[in-house]
């Protein structure tokens, strides 16, 4: 694929989405192209479309310009979508179906063949931020922009420990910080900091937490009488499957939450061994080697029982 500004030649009407329920990485590589183009096309129309990003993300510049619902027909010149497939871009998928010309950028292997005209998609990637990055031209970027592509970079690698995170990963992160943006406050704000609801049913899902395999996964979950009880979104329940993973001896942790009745989003995080990404595809999910995702109806130990005849394949395989 050309730099994001050839592909975009001569064009009046460009449409820039994620997926359904937006991370940091997401939220930050959208911006980071939305804020892009605003400044080096200002002649054209530029919209971004994302459900309404998680608070923390508000020190992103530009953020309050997200459309988070599309009432509009519009027929765009360009759809870019970006760290997903247009499966999974909820009401936005409109815009891409119309569009004249599409563009996928990702880094999902279950997303590897792309579903734009014209795709860069590359699953050793360590985000659709770095990817983002790599298409833009370094001597336009600005602190406002150079800022959404690392808080995107940072909440995909885990701040930079997990596996991956590359030299080329830390050499982009490098050249991003030279822009002179807070990068330690940023982390913080929008990684580590929790409200005091946030704690509580983070406290609450590691303490109802079970083992089993022996103790190689965890499981928990929380349902929607929960959520309303301590007064949280989804959103709100980022990073309780990446404290249930770094329990001494797990190999896999699942988190799920409730969506409706018999209806739960699930989150895997692995440490090595099981590759979740192939868990969460065969319920049509994705993501990558060490972090996935789908969403599973039936009833909770229903959901549990049938993940965990893949998880428990997979650690028999890589045991023997």
């Amino acid at each position: 694929m050309k730099k994001i500004l050839e592909e975009l030649n001569r064009t009046d009407r460009i449409a820039v989405t994620g997926h359904e329920r937006p991370d940091g990485d997401c939220v930050g590589s959208v911006m980071a192209l939305y804020l892009y183009l605003k400044k080096m096309l200002p002649e054209a129309v530029v919209d971004a479309y994302l459900e309404k990003p998680s608070l923390v993300f508000d020190c992103i510049d530009g953020i309050e310009e997200l459309k988070t619902d599309c009432p509009e027909d519009i027929c765009y010149d360009v759809c870019i979508v970006i760290d997903t497939s247009a499966d999974r871009i909820g009401a936005a998928k409109k815009y891409f179906d119309t569009a004249r010309k599409t563009i996928n950028i990702d880094h999902h292997i279950t997303n590897a063949d792309g579903c734009g005209t014209v795709n860069y998609i590359k699953p050793d990637a360590s985000s659709a931020s770095e990817l983002v990055y790599e298409l833009l031209e370094e001597k336009d970027l600005d602190a406002s922009i150079a800022k959404a592509i690392y808080i995107g970079i940072a909440h995909d690698t885990g701040v930079f420990q997990y596996s991956n995170t590359t030299p080329h990963t830390m050499e982009v992160a490098a050249k991003l910080i030279g822009y002179g943006f807070d990068f330690p406050r940023i982390i913080d704000q929008t990684f580590y900091e929790k409200t005091y609801w946030q704690t509580q049913i983070l406290g609450r899902a590691l303490l109802e937490s079970i083992r089993f395999m022996d103790g190689r996964c965890v499981v928990s979950m929380v349902d929607r009488k929960t959520m309303a009880f301590y007064q949280v979104t989804p959103q709100d329940l980022d990073g309780i499957v990446s404290q249930l993973r770094s329990i001494k001896g797990v190999e896999c942790a699942i988190f799920l939450y409730e969506l409706e009745q018999q209806t739960y989003k699930v989150s895997m995080r692995s440490n090595g061994k099981v590759d979740v990404a192939k868990v969460a595809a065969y319920f049509g999910g994705g993501g990558h080697v060490r972090a996935a995702g789908c969403t599973m109806r039936g009833t909770y130990y229903d959901c549990i029982n049938n993940l965990s005849l893949h998880i428990a394949r997979q650690l028999k395989e890589a045991k023997a």
